[in-house]
């Protein structure tokens, strides 16, 4: 594959570098993991500006090994009792107005980590009451048992990303499957709770499958779509295919608006919880 110069979109953005001691220091005093920051989020700067932070749970060792991820991959250690706690209080230290939740997958564990995002989620309603809360969650192997915990603890938003097309799948995610994602936001979206996925793109897909895979979250329920350019985090990972245009992120955002979706983002540096707090009801 050809290597792929960043256009100027992209490359002005990422040099621009956000500072926030006083944030900084409460997450590494609690002890949190953020995607903001592990995943090198271009945009932390401005959601941080409007009260909007993405936390996550469960440790920061996936048992995964998807291709576009940076996140540390291997055995993780068993979840910390104290965790929902700390992220309850971290939460209210922040400020936050909107609080995004998200994990790394823990199929190490018998219940993939769904008690503990139960738990999670109990302690910050207890804690913050008047936060609203959007869940990013793995996919749980489609055990719909495992996604009833998250459920009954009705956050504002379930969201889970189909990350990509559905032919490109087993090539990016390493044990994840397009059709169990389907299954789990249908799943989700059957239980009346406003469900949520998020695609990148500029790794091979055309625009059929793009527009297919559109047809496909609807169908599953979805309201709310994200679509953002994926970035090689590492040499590591998937190189990127593609740079995909600004006018064409807002020609997808138009199309996905007209097939259905309540809230589309889309934009070079869009990533599932970009804007999150706008996506509540």
């Amino acid at each position: 594959m050809n290597f792929q110069r960043k256009p100027d979109w992209i490359r002005t953005k990422l040099h621009s570098e956000s500072t926030f001691s006083e944030v900084h220091q409460i997450i590494e005093k609690n002890g949190l993991h953020t995607i903001c920051t592990s995943g090198r989020c271009p945009n932390q700067s401005e959601c941080w500006n409007k009260g909007t932070a993405t936390l996550m749970i469960l440790g920061e060792i996936c048992t995964r090994a998807c291709r576009f991820c940076n996140t540390l991959t291997g055995e993780p250690m068993p979840p910390d009792p104290a965790e929902p706690e700390r992220i309850a209080q971290s939460i209210q230290l922040l400020n936050l107005q909107h609080a995004v939740i998200t994990s790394v997958d823990r199929d190490d564990l018998p219940d993939k980590g769904a008690s503990h995002w139960a738990k999670t989620i109990q302690a910050i309603k207890t804690l913050n009451p008047e936060v609203t809360l959007e869940t990013l969650i793995p996919d749980f192997d489609g055990d719909t048992t495992l996604l009833d915990l998250v459920i009954a603890e009705k956050p504002n938003i379930i969201s889970h990303n189909l990350e990509t097309v559905r032919r490109l799948t087993p090539k990016i995610r390493s044990k994840a499957k397009y059709e169990t994602s389907l299954k789990v936001l249908n799943y989700v979206s059957s239980c009346g709770i406003t469900t949520k996925t998020g695609i990148m793109v500029g790794l091979g897909e055309t625009e059929t499958e793009i527009f297919t895979l559109m047809d496909d979250a609807l169908k599953a329920g979805c309201s709310v779509l994200t679509i953002g350019q994926y970035l090689q985090p590492s040499r590591k990972n998937i190189p990127v295919h593609e740079y995909i245009s600004p006018k064409k992120f807002e020609e997808y955002r138009q199309i996905g608006l007209a097939k259905g979706f309540r809230h589309v983002e889309s934009g070079p540096f869009v990533r599932s919880s970009y804007h999150a707090e706008k996506h509540v009801l």
